[in-house]
Formats: structure tokens, sequence, C-alpha cells
């Protein structure tokens, strides 16, 4: 054993496979370590200011790294700051935000799962057709929609209200939501809805006993996706909302337009943050359960 070992070590190609192992490991290394570094600078600018005084960013720029450390910009920004001629903050907009993401993620999501659960397991004539055409909503961009969303929320008397964004997100989320299910389902076995179909089992009890308890993977994605892709959406509450009624991602860009001649970065970055704060959170809680659930059917 110690000769076999002894040549091993001494075999010229042997080290040479080693060699290029290490180097294409450490090549590997150095390029993610280059994008972490980039993806999160970013990050880290913002941090520091909202902890820094602002007296401090005047006196040695936005990138520098903090020599004070201070929690004022936040209360602030969360409570007293003015924001589109108010001065209540961050706080009246960021709930806007969570009323308005939370019931159209529900909503779209448990829609997305029957319509998928129909367009796998209970096909009919046409249900590729109009499979196909759902599709469409998934690459239509969003200013297209905006003249036809304007004249129904006028008639429904739904303008510059949280409800009318709701209905808007739940309506533009079907296509995604119904796209990842119906992928999904489409991947369960057709003789268990027969053998179940045998038994007596109808459409919904074949949804609630069968379909639903095999649906967390792909459901965690689409709740996840939703909700910040609806937190995160910006055109549809600029154009169908004002004032008190905008979401945070609106409210952000009336708050760099506050019409103060000195800017308060320390305020201002704690603000972005406060409306970053939910995604990040998702994302760290539930990010490898998105993986997972992607990897196990949701985009085919």
């Amino acid at each position: 054993m110690a000769e076999i070992a002894a040549n091993a070590r001494h075999d010229p190609e042997a080290a040479a496979a080693t060699r290029r192992y290490f180097w294409n490991r450490f090549l590997v290394y150095a390029v993610l370590t280059l994008f972490a570094v980039i993806y999160l600078a970013p990050l880290l600018v913002v941090v520091f200011n909202s902890l820094r005084e602002q007296s401090e960013i005047a006196r040695n720029g936005l990138i520098s790294l903090p020599r004070s450390f201070r929690l004022d910009a936040w209360a602030e920004a969360w409570g007293t700051y003015c924001v589109s001629g108010t001065c209540e903050g961050m706080k009246r907009n960021f709930f806007n935000s969570l009323w308005m993401a939370i019931p159209a993620t529900v909503i779209s999501t448990l829609l997305g799962a029957m319509n998928g659960y129909v367009l796998s397991k209970w096909r009919f004539k046409g249900s590729e057709v109009l499979f196909n055409l759902m599709l469409l909503g998934v690459f239509m961009p969003g200013q297209i929609s905006l003249m036809p969303w304007a004249f129904l929320l006028g008639k429904l008397g739904l303008t510059n209200s949280t409800y009318g964004l709701v209905l808007i997100h739940v309506v533009q989320g079907i296509s995604f939501t119904t796209l990842f299910c119906r992928n999904f389902y489409v991947s369960i076995p057709d003789d268990l809805i027969k053998a179940a179909r045998i038994d007596g089992a109808g459409f919904w009890r074949i949804f609630r006993k069968i379909i639903l308890p095999l649906s967390p993977p792909i459901l965690i994605v689409t709740v996840i996706w939703q909700f910040t892709g609806i937190w995160n959406e910006y055109l549809f509450g600029v154009v169908f909302t004002s004032g008190q009624q905008q979401p945070i991602t609106a409210a952000l860009v009336a708050l760099t337009a506050g019409g103060t001649t000195a800017r308060a970065y320390d305020v201002m970055s704690a603000a972005v943050l406060i409306g970053a704060l939910p995604p990040l959170l998702i994302y760290l809680f539930g990010g490898k359960y998105f993986v997972r659930g992607l990897t196990q059917g949701a985009i085919k």
C-alpha cells in the first residue's frame, strides 16, 4: 500500500490533473465571489447609509464605511418623514402594499391551481388552445393593458384604491400561476386520478384530497413568485393610485422627488430598506423551498 501511494504521489499525470482541478475550482469560486460582491455591494451601501449620520454622509460621501451608528433615520422614515405632502413616513404605504400583495397572491395562486388542475387532468376540446392563449399573458407587457384597466377601474369605481390594484394583480398573475401549476400537475400520474374517479370521487374531492396535498412544492414557488412580483411592481401603482393610496414602491419615487434642497440620504436609505424588507425576508427563509419547487417541475 505504501508503494502504491508513493507511486501515486510521483505520477506526473495525476499531479497535473490535481493542479487543473485546483485551478478550475479556484476560478469558479473567484467568479462566484466576484458576482456576489457585485450583487451585495449596493445593499451594503444602503444599509451603511441608513445607519450613518447625515452630516457624516455629506462629509465622506455615499460610499464609505460607517463611523457612527444610529437608528434615528429608520424611525423617521417609518413614522414622520414627509412624503407626497403628508408627514406620516412610509408606514401607510407599507401597509398599502401589504393589503395589496397578500390577497392578490392568495387569490391568484388558488385560481392558478384550479386552472392548472383542469388543464392537466380534466382536459376538454380546445383546452390546449385555451392554455396557449393564457400563456400570452406571461409575455404581454403591462403598458399594453393600461388603457383597458383605466376604463374598467373607472366603471367599477375602484380608481385610486388598493382594491383596484388587487384586482389588477390577480388578473395579471393568473397566466403565471396557471403555467406553474399546470406544468407541475402534468407530472402527477393520470392513473391516480382515474382510480379516484372509479372510487366515486368527483372534481372537487379529487382536487382537495389528492391534488392539493401533492401541491406544496409548486404552491410555495407560486406564492413566492407572486408576492415578490406584486410587492415590487411599480407601473400600476404609479398610474392608478396617488397620495396616501400608493403602494410603497410608488411612494419611494415621491420620496426622492420631495422638493427639499438637501437630500436626507440616511432617511431615504432607511425607507428603501423598509420597502425591500418583505421580499428579502421571503427569499431568506423560503429561497431553498423555491429552488426545490422549481426543480420538481415548476418550469418545464
